[in-house]
C-alpha cells in the first residue's frame, strides 16, 4: 500500500503576481471542494492536512490567503493565527467551519482573521472572500514596501 504525500500542489503557469492559497484541514472533502472552486482560476493552491505541514508550506512559499478549518487534528485555527502573526508577510486568514455561527465570526474577526466561511462551501462566497482577502494582503505588502522605501530615503 502506497502512502500518500502530505503536501500536494496544483500548479499553473506564470507565478509572478499569482495568488497563492493554502488550505489547512484534516478533511479531504474540504480540499476537493476548494480545488473544484479554484480549478477555473490561475491561482496556485496548496493543501495541508495538519498544522505542521501547513507551517512547512508557509515557510517555503509566500502564501497570500490561508483557509483553515476551525478544528485541526492537533490544534485549532488560533494556533495557525499565532504562527502567521510572526511572519514578515502574514497571509490573510479565513476560518472555515460547519458551525460558522455569529460567535465564531466575532471571535475570529476580533483576533485578526479576515473572514469566516461556512461549510459546505458556496463557490461564489469562497471566491468573494478569497479575492477580498488577497486584496487586503496586497495592500499590506504595498504599505510595508512603501514604508521601507521611505525609511531608506530618509537614511
Amino acid at each position: 500500500m502506497r502512502k500518500q504525500p502530505k503536501i500536494e500542489t496544483q500548479s499553473a503557469p506564470s507565478r509572478s503576481k499569482q495568488l497563492r492559497i493554502l488550505s489547512i484541514s484534516p478533511s479531504d472533502e474540504d480540499h476537493l471542494s476548494l480545488q473544484a472552486v479554484f480549478s477555473h482560476t490561475k491561482w496556485l493552491f496548496f493543501k495541508a492536512r495538519d498544522l505542521a505541514t501547513g507551517v512547512e508550506l508557509l515557510q517555503e512559499h509566500e502564501i497570500a490567503v490561508l483557509l483553515c478549518e476551525r478544528d485541526l487534528l492537533v490544534g485549532t485555527w488560533t494556533d495557525v493565527l499565532e504562527h502567521i502573526q510572526t511572519l514578515q508577510t502574514a497571509p490573510s486568514l479565513i476560518v472555515t467551519s460547519r458551525l460558522a455561527d455569529d460567535r465564531l465570526w466575532a471571535e475570529a474577526l476580533n483576533l485578526g482573521a479576515w473572514d469566516v466561511l461556512a461549510k459546505p462551501f458556496d463557490r461564489l462566497e469562497v471566491i468573494r472572500s478569497v479575492k477580498s482577502a488577497w486584496q487586503r494582503w496586497q495592500d499590506s505588502v504595498h504599505m510595508r514596501t512603501g514604508a521601507v522605501r521611505t525609511m531608506d530615503a530618509a537614511v
